[in-house]
């Protein structure tokens, strides 16, 4: 089960993040076949008992589970990773981390700037010991390595990196004030995906160069380029765009529209879509409509056309519009999260994961990778690991000793 086989598997990760977005982008490295080993305080990563939790951990806590010690939201990002447990505020654990930093080809962490320094462990240290490392962060607002801000030293989580870089301002009703966050933190796990893209392509440099570099991810940087639609409608025509509701603010149809059980997405901006989408509604003046004759003047009688649409889909269920729509125009239904677990795309392209995990607990799923290899297979190998489980068989095979107490929940 343990084997790594993805294109990364000649790659080494010294893995100092917790919480969402440095976990998530280290997890991605790792289906990728990297190795990345999870360095975790006594305390451990504080998201390891945020639920959902398995019924061993959630009947009696961490400290007496027979099991396991994590929730599935710690499981789904930290899969396929060994957890080893390092007081940094102790010299010799400073020294470990130091000691498998120069055997590593990167280190990456996501303390408020400035924290790693001070504990003896920043980039200076971390250079002096391998020149040729990676060192890689995500903070709120970057570091000043790389720039200086005003918000330097802010703390800050999704919610605020959603709200800041205007994507709160267009999420939601149309007609909502305040905004709206997303569904799913997406101002974590973008910062991640981006954070992990960093690390490879420094890795190549280093590699092609025999230098090292620092590099950082603000995580409201990365939802400004998440956000490019806000920045260039301001930036070409000084239009502040506002919630976008259910439709695309410049194209029609491009959005949800109701059914019977639901709803579905259509979107049929060009002419070819739109003539296949009024034949399936059964409306083929609409094609020749003043009101429809593109998808700017369509946008500009949404009222109107989102009522032709709306009567046709609400009559009938999801399942009944794809199969009028479906590999005609582009569409797709409002999946609950029980219709993913049934889509024959999510079975055959292995998307959901299960696993057993320990303990007298029962098998679980998590998400599978989206990157697929035709040779270098990527994905789920190893477990999610207990709270120091590998400690001493990592510190083992770098060679490394002396190290203050070895310590495994």
């Amino acid at each position: 089960m343990f084997e790594r086989t993805g294109p990364l598997k000649d790659i080494t990760i010294i893995d100092c993040t917790m919480a969402l977005a440095g976990p998530f982008g280290t997890a991605m490295l790792a289906d990728l076949g990297a190795n990345v080993i999870k360095v975790e305080p006594p305390r451990g990563d504080g998201a390891r008992p945020s639920p959902p939790l398995p019924p061993d951990y959630a009947n009696v806590g961490a400290e007496e589970s027979a099991g396991v010690d994590y929730g599935g939201y710690f499981a789904s990002i930290n899969r396929n990773k060994r957890s080893i447990v390092l007081d940094l505020k102790l010299d010799k654990d400073k020294e470990t981390l130091l000691s498998l930093c120069e055997h590593a080809d990167a280190i990456v962490e996501n303390m408020r700037a400035g924290v790693m320094d001070k504990l003896g462990v920043g980039y200076d240290a971390v250079k002096t010991r391998n020149p040729a490392i990676v060192y890689g962060c995500i903070r709120g607002f970057g570091d000043p390595r790389t720039g200086e801000s005003p918000y330097a030293q802010w703390p800050a989580y999704d919610i605020v990196a959603q709200a800041m870089s205007g994507h709160a301002h267009i999420t939601g009703p149309e007609d909502g004030e305040g905004g709206y966050p997303s569904g799913v933190s997406v101002g974590d796990i973008y910062p991640g995906t981006l954070m992990a893209l960093g690390v490879v392509s420094a890795i190549h440099n280093a590699r092609a160069t025999g230098e090292g570099q620092f590099f950082d991810v603000a995580m409201y940087d990365a939802m400004l380029a998440f956000c490019e639609t806000v920045v260039c409608n301001y930036g070409y025509r000084q239009k502040s765009l506002g919630p976008r509701g259910q439709h695309h603010p410049n194209l029609m149809p491009f959005g949800i529209f109701p059914t019977s059980d639901g709803g579905v997405a259509l979107a049929c901006p060009g002419p070819n879509h739109w003539q296949l989408l009024c034949s399936a509604m059964g409306r083929e003046d609409l094609v020749t409509d003043e009101r429809c004759k593109n998808t700017y003047v369509r946008r500009r009688n949404q009222v109107f056309v989102e009522a032709q649409i709306s009567a046709w889909t609400s009559s009938l269920s999801k399942q009944d519009v794809m199969q009028a729509l479906g590999g005609k125009v582009p569409c797709g239904p409002v999946n609950t999260a029980e219709d993913i677990f049934n889509d024959p795309h999510v079975e055959a392209r292995n998307m959901i994961t299960r696993f057993q995990l320990p303990g007298d607990n029962p098998e679980v799923a998590i998400v599978g990778t989206p990157l697929k290899f035709t040779r270098t297979k990527a994905g789920f190998y190893r477990p999610p690991p207990r709270h120091g489980e590998h400690t001493e068989e990592v510190l083992k095979e770098f060679n490394i000793t002396g190290q203050s107490e070895v310590r495994t929940s």
